[in-house]
């Protein structure tokens, strides 16, 4: 038996059923009021039969003055709750454990969405063509309210009936934004050193746990490091990472970068680091030598090869599957099933630099669009298209949701 498919059981005494999970993927599939869809549940049905083991949605709003893009699902209260429930109810109806990814965009939230953001400083995003205005620092008072919405959110989100909650703490966004010693410049209770700068993820992760119990599965998704100069090392992400296991966290997932610095969230990466295929194994080594809670990595792997081996080496439990699962989203079963199998996932660019990881972004996120309406993914669709219609989708209603 591959070693793919042995069960994995969690501290909080979950058990995922294989070593594959569905990894987040902004599915950009809500209404206009950020409820969710019959599209989004019709694509989390489509994956319910994948053989993963967990399928992780993309990242929920936990305000919805705070969002990445303008079609995120946002939870800040129960007026949405039947159709949270009938998501859930679609996304697990194959056994797999459904969680909730639960975020704040801080000033990672679009000037068209929010004119002015919030962050732990007021630092802005660089570049981009200035598409994110200044953010505004939050108060202690707005922190302390800020870590409540969070609870508010996976207690909703439990009540819902997802089996547990995953805390986005990467990627640049609000608790990334805090943990960086970049974006975070306060010299207070939430900021100034390592240990009060993630003060506010460790807050956030023990309001969670008192909200949902013991008995779910709570899990945080976490930047090896942010790639920029000054900001998160592997050496502090590496502390966090061991304070988050004595916090009793049930899953740690690695990623890394930012909006800044989205190499590793795009896949363009050097040729050596993509064939290796794991590209944050390195790191998943380093941490689990600090520490024994479960590990999840996502990140580059395309065959099932590399997947065992990172497995059976110790370094990871759980392996990630996101841009692979928008292709195939029969994937986990295929693997399991046989070998010589492998993702199809190749770069989607348009061959202008400054555009590629935006044509990357559009064409993945028009598969699950596809998907959503009951269709097949087509590998053929032309990354410009893709990126035109994502573009047209997108801004028509950024202006009707601008703030």
């Amino acid at each position: 038996m591959s070693v793919l498919a042995k069960p994995l059981e969690l501290p909080c005494g979950a058990v995922l059923r294989n070593r594959l999970a569905k990894a987040a993927l902004s599915e950009q599939l809500a209404t206009r009021a950020n409820a969710p869809t019959d599209d989004l549940v019709r694509l989390y049905g489509r994956w319910a039969g994948s053989g993963a083991s967990l399928l992780m949605t993309g990242n929920v709003a936990v305000d919805r003055t705070a969002l990445s893009e303008p079609l995120n699902v946002s939870v800040e209260d129960e007026r949405d709750l039947p159709g949270l429930r009938t998501w859930a109810a679609a996304a697990g109806s194959g056994g797999a454990e459904v969680w909730m990814q639960i975020n704040h965009a801080g000033r990672q939230s679009p000037r068209y969405l929010s004119r002015r953001p919030v962050a732990p400083s007021p630092v802005a995003v660089r570049g981009l063509g200035g598409a994110f205005a200044r953010p505004r620092e939050l108060t202690h008072a707005e922190i302390e309210g800020l870590i409540a919405r969070f609870a508010t959110t996976a207690g909703i989100a439990v009540r819902a009936g997802f089996t547990g909650v995953q805390i986005h703490a990467a990627h640049g966004y609000l608790i990334s934004q805090f943990l960086s010693p970049l974006t975070n410049r306060r010299d207070d209770a939430w900021g100034g050193d390592p240990r009060r700068r993630r003060r506010f993820l460790v807050e956030v992760v023990r309001a969670v746990r008192s909200t949902t119990g013991g008995h779910v599965p709570v899990s945080v998704k976490l930047n090896s490091a942010d790639f920029q100069r000054g900001g998160l090392t592997w050496e502090e992400s590496m502390e966090v990472a061991g304070v988050l296991g004595a916090e009793g966290v049930d899953l740690l997932e690695i990623s890394g970068g930012t909006y800044e610095s989205p190499a590793l969230l795009t896949g363009d990466v050097r040729g050596s680091t993509r064939a290796r295929e794991a590209y944050f194994l390195d790191f998943a080594e380093r941490v689990r030598a600090r520490t024994s809670v479960p590990l999840m990595l996502t990140g580059g792997f395309r065959t099932k090869a590399a997947m065992e081996e990172a497995v059976t080496s110790g370094a990871v439990d759980l392996i990630g599957l996101g841009r692979p699962m928008a292709l195939a989203p029969d994937l986990p079963a295929r693997l399991l099933a046989g070998d010589g199998v492998s993702s199809g996932v190749t770069p989607r660019r348009v061959g202008i630099r400054r555009l590629d990881g935006m044509s990357e972004l559009a064409w993945h996120t028009e598969q699950l669009w596809r998907m959503g309406r009951g269709q097949d993914p087509d590998p053929g669709r032309h990354p410009v298209r893709s990126m035109l219609r994502y573009t047209a989708v997108s801004g028509l209603d950024a202006f009707r949701r601008r703030r």
